[in-house]
């Protein structure tokens, strides 16, 4: 693994608690697996429970001298941090390559996601103010202040094992919280070597802790202690609920961001090049595996074939392979059971009714590749259309009119993201406004960045990342009320 990498300090094989590089306390480790060659990349300690407690007293420790400092203090160490993970930025996309799958273009991208939303973070550190309220009572003063929560808690998914660090350390951080990271099991490493620049920018033993080993028990004992405070989540949304259920006899904070059924609506009057291109861009990013890609792409039916046709035909020259091969479109999916579940999906769907217009089967390239699939004549009462996918496979759903879409577009439990594609003003801004969804792309899929608030509504979760906003779920709101003040 050094050998793929400029500066070794980067790849650590321990994990990072109280400010100290530890293994497990009886020796156990898991193994982590290379998705685009099935080779073993290194270990990383499974740690115990009693280790995670101590994690905690130390975080809660080091959150009660840095919710003392400044935000120009905190903004400080910040910058630091981000002028580091600049700096490493391509032995960080490559770590994050080799061990979660995707091309190095989209790694590079999602490493400078990260520093972006730290160094927005950094700057937002200035920004909690707080009210003075009119009161209704001569000689009272109401006032409103907002103090950081305290310890929290971050479990991050595999698909993006680096930006969504950025995205919940960076506000709490900011907002003077501690925060203790529970990355994947799968994609360990990115997370280990955001703490190795952590603690070389200077921040205090404590304040940021990353842990491994088996996420149900880490987790639990997180969501048991009454010292956590509040608990960030991206993952399913089974998952989603079994924390929250697990967070209510604490009553902790939360922030969950969940699963997605997302639509993209292509109408008639739609630019064809553009809305080609979004829906490759949103639906094969990362191989699928991502929670605001396209599930179901509806194609006004005065277009679809046209539509069709030219889709097939990009679709078709993307190149599947390692991530770290040149010119990678489509990596790995991250471990060959997603994969499998590629040919289980293909399979119902095609037992429904569903035709394969292009791919449809395990790729050449080894046990977790699939070929890049679109589906056609799918009809939205298909398990393909009801359920997230998580891979590369593109069903295509006609439709007719306004009304039409929208039922069907709106006819989930999730609402994540959304994208339509018109050239039509008003109906854009009709679309925008009925789709029950958190977040809607309007001749756009790029929509994630540190300055636009990240969440969805229904099944797909509560709370928002990033944007003014996202600091606002690591702040409580004091209110103060002030008598006695007459002379």
């Amino acid at each position: 693994m050094t050998a793929s990498l400029s500066n070794n300090t980067l790849f650590r094989e321990q994990a990072f608690m109280s400010g100290i590089w530890q293994d497990a306390e009886n020796g156990a480790t898991v193994e982590v697996i290379n998705p685009a060659t099935g080779e073993r990349i290194g270990s990383v300690p499974a740690l115990t429970n009693s280790q995670i407690t101590t994690t905690i007293k130390a975080a809660e420790q080091a959150f009660q001298s840095w919710r003392k400092t400044t935000a120009a203090e905190r903004a400080e160490k910040m910058r630091s941090w981000h002028k580091l993970i600049i700096e490493n930025k391509e032995d960080l996309a490559r770590l994050l390559t080799i061990e979660q799958g995707k091309p190095l273009a989209e790694s590079r991208i999602e490493i400078g996601g990260t520093a972006n939303f730290i160094e927005w973070y950094a700057e937002e550190a200035r920004r909690v103010y707080g009210d003075i309220i009119p009161s209704p009572v001569n000689n009272r003063q109401t006032l409103v202040t907002k103090q950081p929560v305290g310890v929290c808690a971050a479990v991050t998914p595999w698909n993006f094992p680096s930006s969504m660090i950025g995205r919940k350390v960076a506000p709490a951080i900011a907002a003077g919280c501690s925060m203790i990271i529970k990355p994947s099991e799968h994609t360990p490493f990115s997370a280990l070597a955001l703490a190795v620049l952590a603690e070389q920018a200077g921040f205090p033993k404590g304040l940021i802790s990353v842990v491994t080993g088996d996420s149900k028990e880490i987790v639990k004992v997180i969501t048991d202690s009454k010292t956590v405070r509040k608990l960030s989540f991206t993952g399913s949304t089974t998952v989603g609920k079994l924390l929250i259920s697990q967070c209510a006899d604490t009553v902790k904070r939360m922030s969950m961001e969940l699963g997605g059924n997302a639509p993209i609506i292509v109408f008639e009057d739609a630019d064809m090049d553009a809305a080609v291109e979004g829906v490759i861009n949103t639906k094969f990013r990362n191989a699928g595996q991502t929670c605001i890609c396209a599930n179901r792409i509806f194609v006004q039916n005065s277009i679809r074939e046209t539509f069709m046709a030219r889709l097939k035909e990009n679709v078709a020259k993307m190149k599947v392979g390692s991530g770290l091969e040149e010119g990678t479109v489509i990596g790995p999916m991250i471990h060959k059971e997603a994969a499998e579940e590629m040919t289980n999906i293909i399979k119902k769907a095609t037992d429904q009714g569903a035709k394969i217009l292009l791919g449809g089967n395990p790729h050449e390239k080894g046990i977790c590749y699939f070929e890049p699939t679109i589906l056609e004549h799918v009809t939205t009462d298909m398990d393909v259309a009801k359920n997230e996918i998580f891979g590369p496979i593109a069903p295509v759903i006609g439709f007719d009119t306004e009304h039409e879409v929208i039922e069907k577009a709106n006819d989930t439990d999730y609402g994540l993201a959304s994208y339509l594609y018109t050239s039509d003003l008003g109906r854009a801004w009709r679309m925008s406004d009925e789709l029950d969804y958190g977040m809607v792309g309007i001749n756009e899929v790029a929509i994630s960045n540190e300055v636009a608030p990240f969440g969805g509504v229904k099944q797909s979760g509560f709370g928002r990342e990033g944007s003014k906003y996202g600091i606002d779920e690591y702040l409580d709101i004091k209110y103060r009320c002030m008598a006695g003040l007459e002379r």
